[in-house]
């Protein structure tokens, strides 16, 4: 088993969610984070103030899948959340020793 952790636009989620579901994706986690890698924020006029954001607003999607599945959701993310731009975000994978349902106690794949 793998998890894979995407970091996107949070404008892209939707499209990225419907994406997963069609590739068999049934459950994800999703956190709402701030951060910066190349493209190191912008500058903004507020009240004729003018301020630096540089921790822009990110969404980190992770999932479990099973090893064979990993390619299939990979190319998901990858299709529907590029925009070609800068900061489109990243794409981590991991291992994953076991994963554990609580409410049944299954375990590993009948778990995901």
């Amino acid at each position: 088993m793998k998890l894979v952790q995407a970091v996107i636009k949070p404008f892209k989620l939707d499209e990225v969610r419907d994406a997963l579901q069609k590739v068999g994706i049934q459950g994800l986690t999703l956190t709402e984070v701030k951060g910066f890698g190349r493209q190191k924020g912008h500058t903004e006029l507020y009240r004729g103030a003018e301020y630096v954001v540089d921790l822009l607003p990110k969404v980190s999607i992770e999932i479990i899948v099973r090893d064979e599945d990993v390619n299939a959701v990979v190319d998901a993310i990858t299709n529907s959340a590029n925009t070609g731009r800068i900061g489109d975000g990243k794409i981590f994978i991991g291992d994953v020793d076991d994963v554990i349902r609580i409410r049944t106690g299954e375990r590993g794949d009948a778990a995901i």
